[in-house]
């Protein structure tokens, strides 16, 4: 599948149309986990024959389209707190992990040529630092030849989950960065310039001399943009890559949040890549449409199942089995239809 067609023509994608003996699934929301969403959607609905339409356009749009009932699911980079929760009605939980990525159009610096860590990264967005040849940057990269260019930073104009992981890992690292900007899937940027979705960031970045930008590192990858390393909290160089996001899932408590809302920013461990996270899903536990949600489940059951290979080949992180089975759980003791029957069993 050519990603990068699909992510520069479309924000939207049109997975399959509706077939005569199945609900049509729809969704909408992050486009962090839209690539690997994009896969799994199309070799379920080769072996099942249901189909999938997913809306590619930012988590805080998911939200909003799941609260206003226009989608069986909505999907957020961003967890909602339990007293959201509770007060909708959703199930939340996540669905797989990948991890966000610096990337930068510099020429003749090829991906993984480049060092940052996160109080230059914050120093770059609150515009306090310019110029890429700026000493902090090359106190990093001492034997980089870095140009007297001026640095563009790239950042998300819609409301957005891969922002909420990226602004929470700064203010994480950078108190000046919590007590100027702080978290949220939408801040109040000091410098840059605004893009909808991962798309638009890659887009904006791979047509913009001396820019810098934060996508999910699928969109990195098969747009061919240059990531960088990064210094991790155990002052270790890191690259990303399979092995170093699962470091940082390693360690993740999923039951100590509401809905598994659990945020992997700034993990400990020496091979820990600092700006991994998790993507989730939001579906009604007393849904209107009851026969979809269960097709909803019955796609998500199936990505668990058998997605892990497509997952791990776009280098996003599978859930362990046994937070798969914990959320599978959750699914038939909390998601019913109007007479309280579960729609969702093992057996489905």
């Amino acid at each position: 599948m050519n990603l990068t067609k699909l992510a520069l023509t479309a924000a939207t994608l049109a997975l399959s149309s509706v077939v005569a003996h199945a609900a049509d699934i729809s969704g909408a929301g992050a486009t962090f986990p839209y690539p690997i969403y994009a896969k799994w959607a199309d070799a379920y609905k080769k072996e099942t024959g249901v189909g999938m339409n997913y809306q590619s356009i930012g988590s805080g749009g998911g939200i909003k389209q799941i609260k206003a009932k226009t989608v069986t699911f909505g999907a957020s980079d961003a967890p909602l707190p339990g007293k959201d929760l509770d007060a909708t009605g959703l199930a939340q939980f996540p669905m797989v992990m990948g991890a966000i990525v610096p990337v930068v159009n510099l020429e003749g610096v090829k991906p993984g040529d480049l060092t940052l860590d996160g109080p230059t990264i914050a120093k770059i967005y609150l515009g306090e630092i310019k110029s890429w040849d700026d000493p902090a940057i090359a106190k990093l990269n001492p034997n980089a030849k870095l140009p007297k260019q001026a640095i563009v930073p790239v950042r998300r104009s819609d409301g957005s989950g891969t922002t909420y992981n990226f602004v929470y890992y700064l203010s994480d690292i950078s108190p000046e960065w919590k007590a100027k900007v702080g978290v949220s899937t939408a801040v109040q940027w000091p410098v840059g310039i605004g893009a909808k979705g991962n798309e638009g960031v890659a887009n904006n970045v791979a047509n913009t001399k001396g820019a810098i930008g934060y996508v999910e590192y699928a969109y990195a990858k098969q747009n061919k943009l240059t990531h960088t390393k990064m210094v991790n909290k155990a002052g270790k160089t890191v690259a990303p890559a399979s092995a170093t996001f699962q470091a940082a899932a390693a360690n993740a408590d999923w039951k100590s949040q509401p809905g598994y809302g659990v945020i992997l920013a700034n993990q400990p461990g020496d091979q820990t890549w600092p700006m991994t996270a998790a993507t989730w899903i939001l579906i009604y536990k007393k849904p209107q449409d009851a026969a979809t949600t269960a097709e909803a489940l019955k796609f998500f059951a199936w990505s668990f199942a058998k997605g892990d290979k497509m997952a791990e080949e776009l280098d996003y992180v599978p859930m362990p089995d046994n937070v798969v089975n914990d959320i599978q759980k959750m699914w038939t003791a909390e998601i019913k239809d109007g007479s309280g029957k579960p729609l969702f069993s093992p057996t489905n």
